[in-house]
């Protein structure tokens, strides 16, 4: 376990090295900072488009005395309800046809109101009039009541807190880190698959294997592209953190977690590495068994949308705490990590967390030891047509099919894994093969050579 160990670790020290150190990802870096940089460009221009007048035009042609009531009633309401809540009224000149009005090309409002404040005629297209009948009904019936309508005051009762307040606020927290998690899981997780596809294409992963064992290598680049994960994540951070005070936010004034900032800031580290090494577990299956970019991409997006249905079921759960769907997104591994931040948002208890991380991390160790057994004997005897996660929809010859009639050479035989050690076994007393997931036998003749770097236990 030591030396599997180790060799992970130069594994996962060759690839984080190789990706930190060079120039492309100082773009990887730079690249979601982008939208972010956008987004504060467009907000600023969406926040002075806001403040100018886009509310419909609607034109006052009544009397004198009449137009500047219903100008006075605008006022009054639009300083208790807001400038959005109302149509904005102008003067129109009074004509004996509205219609005309609006026909003219010079005309600025989508509808007139004529006739009287008692019986008001409001004149425009069928849709606008829908809109507008009850805020211009509303606006005469102020008009009307100026002398007599008085807005009652409120007296203010101010207290600390609010738990209704508090509990809305800790589940926007809950689902706002499920978001997080989930979009840069599914972001940097596939950055797995075009490193391995690009390994196999230039044939490093055979030079690899013939050196340390293929378990060691899958935790590693597994270890390596987490690590380069977090850094990115690192950056990010801070950078949108230095922003947020830039722009006047306040740390102090935010909602906190029922958990506390620091505990929920920790797990949601946690359950982002257990949600990026359980995906990234599969996507390795996956870009193990694809030869071109092209299989990648069509075996990577029935995951990802897989994993899209987990995480809207996740976030179903947030709503329905203690509920049997909320226990199934937590007992579930892919949907767990999603489920439990939003429970560290909502509830203070510490220890169900200790008990998911663990679960995740066993499941982890399990689904990467399943992937790696898969794909070496798959490598040896090749598989049947969708035989495991990952496998090839045309199927796969094995090493021991491609050397018929001439030698195989099997270096470090002493990292075999032992679940596969019966089936070589089977191969050499009965000169058979058979591929995985199918039931079909076929003769083999090849000279087989083994060697290894240790001496070897009988």
């Amino acid at each position: 376990m030591r030396a599997l160990w180790r060799a992970a670790f130069v594994i996962a020290r060759r690839d984080f090295t190789a990706v930190v150190l060079s120039r492309t990802f100082i773009l990887f870096l730079l690249g979601p900072l982008l939208p972010i940089v956008i987004g504060f460009a467009f907000g600023g221009l969406g926040e002075r488009i806001s403040r100018s007048d886009l509310r419909p035009a609607v034109g006052v042609a009544l009397a004198p005395a009449e137009t500047a009531a219903m100008l006075r009633a605008e006022h009054r309401l639009v300083e208790r309800m807001g400038a959005d809540a109302l149509p904005h009224l102008q003067k129109a000149p009074l004509a004996p046809d509205p219609r005309a009005q609006l026909a003219n090309p010079d005309s600025q409002v989508v509808a007139i109101i004529s006739g009287s404040l008692t019986r008001p005629m409001l004149t425009g297209k069928p849709e606008d009039l829908d809109r507008l009948q009850g805020d211009i009904s509303l606006l005469a019936t102020a008009a009307l009541a100026e002398r007599t309508l008085r807005f009652v005051p409120v007296e203010r009762q101010e207290v600390a807190t609010s738990l209704g307040a508090q509990a809305q606020a800790r589940l926007l927290i809950g689902r706002a880190a499920q978001v997080v998690i989930f979009f840069l899981t599914i972001l940097l997780a596939g950055m797995i698959l075009s490193n391995l596809v690009e390994e196999k294409t230039n044939k490093i992963i055979e030079i690899l294997a013939a050196a340390v064992p293929i378990d060691a290598i899958f935790l590693g680049k597994l270890m390596a592209m987490l690590a380069m994960s977090l850094v990115g994540i690192a950056f990010w951070g801070g950078t949108a953190f230095a922003i947020f005070l830039a722009v006047g936010g306040q740390p102090a004034g935010l909602p906190a977690p029922a958990v506390g900032w620091p505990i929920f800031l920790a797990l949601a580290l946690a359950y982002f590495t257990m949600a990026y090494t359980l995906l990234g577990s599969l996507f390795l299956g996956i870009g193990a068994q694809a030869a071109t970019v092209r299989e990648v991409q069509t075996l990577n997006m029935p995951i990802t949308m897989g994993q899209m249905l987990i995480f809207f079921f996740a976030s179903y759960a947030v709503d329905h705490m203690g509920s049997p769907a909320e226990i199934a997104a937590c007992i579930f591994p892919f949907s767990s990590p999603f489920a439990m931040i939003a429970r560290a948002g909502q509830d203070a208890a510490v220890w169900p967390h200790l008990l998911a991380l663990l679960w995740q991390a066993a499941f982890v160790a399990l689904n990467c030891g399943a992937v790696t057994r898969e794909l070496f004997g798959s490598e040896l005897f090749g598989h049947a047509p969708g035989a495991f996660t990952g496998a090839t929809r045309e199927g796969k010859p094995g090493l021991f099919e491609q050397a018929e009639g001439g030698t195989l050479s099997l270096d470090e035989i002493g990292e075999m894994p032992l679940e596969i050690q019966p089936y070589l076994l089977r191969v050499l007393e009965e000169r058979v093969v058979r591929r995985i997931g199918d039931g079909k036998e076929r003769p083999i003749n090849v000279r087989l050579v083994a060697s290894t770097n240790r001496d070897l236990q009988v």
